[in-house]
């Protein structure tokens, strides 16, 4: 069993990869839109027709592909592949079993694995959580999410939960965050939460560039636009990055009071946002976390960027092949 095909389904595109485990290298990859509009059933079709080209891009049979794991931004059930909740794609997924629809499709293994644990798989392998005994992954963006690798295998937990950072309390009468935990991390340290804060400051009347980069329209507050301004010198923006990097250093150090991991592995579109967020993340994290020697855990950003969902898939389902999942 050598090569693999590794999918990381999008709500814009459908990415994929043909992955060589003896060598753990891609071998060959390629992008299609996902055309989501058009439904369930049609977006599954372009997936296995994806994989197909996939094996002909690489020189291979279909026969010759081991394995297909395919990254879902979803929950579902990890034993038959049914989807339960995929909240950022239009049409009826509820109980809608993709696993086995593609395993027909395509006549061979098809395992699900959420995208933020395909993340954290794929750096804990080959990237910047290489060699580490323990692993934690955290993606910062739109939503919180992560994973848990310990001794290359990545834990599940109950239902496939583990993981889910991003919902755990760090404020007790705070607003409810996507899961409906009052407080919960994401609700705080998430881009559009960080984005939040700043429009509180604009709403307010306080003198800040952020209006004038957004046009005046409180919709198009970004953490990209923040970032800008507090470049430019905006006493503002940097405090609103200020804030946005603490709430993340609370949810992180509490990660690691629970879990103890001996590498952190942080990606998402809000890791771009560099020392703004970093620094006081870290602050917070050293002036929280007594329980264990700080100098002994590996915090660090992802290595594998945008490659990371396709590579996660497909160690995933070589995983799962190998009956080492």
């Amino acid at each position: 069993m050598t090569h693999f095909i590794g999918i990381d389904l999008g709500g814009t595109k459908i990415a994929g990869a043909v992955y060589d485990a003896a060598s753990r290298h891609i071998v060959h990859r390629s992008t299609i839109p996902t055309q989501a509009h058009e439904g369930p059933d049609a977006v599954l079709a372009r997936i296995a027709g994806h994989v197909r080209a996939l094996a002909q891009g690489a020189g291979l049979e279909l026969a010759a592909i081991s394995g297909v794991g395919v990254g879902v931004p979803a929950t579902f059930d990890w034993d038959t592949g049914t989807i339960w909740l995929i909240p950022n794609l239009p049409g009826d997924w509820l109980n809608k079993p993709a696993g086995a629809i593609l395993g027909q499709h395509l006549n061979m293994p098809v395992h699900l694995i959420n995208d933020a644990r395909a993340f954290t798989l794929a750096e804990a392998t080959l990237g910047a959580g290489k060699g580490y005994a323990s692993v934690v992954g955290v993606t910062l963006g739109t939503g919180i999410g992560g994973g848990i690798v310990i001794d290359g295998r990545l834990y599940r937990g109950l239902t496939g939960a583990a993981g889910e950072f991003g919902h755990h309390t760090i404020d007790m009468h705070g607003l409810p965050d996507g899961s409906g935990n009052p407080g919960g991390w994401e609700s705080l340290g998430s881009g559009p939460a960080i984005a939040s804060i700043a429009a509180k400051f604009v709403m307010q009347g306080v003198t800040t560039g952020i209006s004038g980069l957004a046009g005046y329209d409180l919709n198009k507050i970004t953490p990209e636009l923040i970032l800008q301004a507090a470049e430019a010198g905006d006493a503002v923006a940097q405090d609103v990055l200020r804030r946005g990097g603490e709430y993340i250093g609370v949810g992180l150090a509490n990660i690691l009071i629970m879990l103890a991991p001996y590498c952190v592995v942080i990606g998402g579109g809000l890791a771009r946002l560099g020392h703004w967020i970093h620094d006081p993340m870290m602050e917070t994290v050293r002036q929280r976390v007594h329980t264990i020697p700080l100098d002994q855990v590996a915090i660090v950003p992802a290595a594998l960027g945008g490659e990371a969902g396709v590579i996660g898939a497909a160690v995933w389902a070589q995983q799962r092949a190998e009956g080492k999942a």
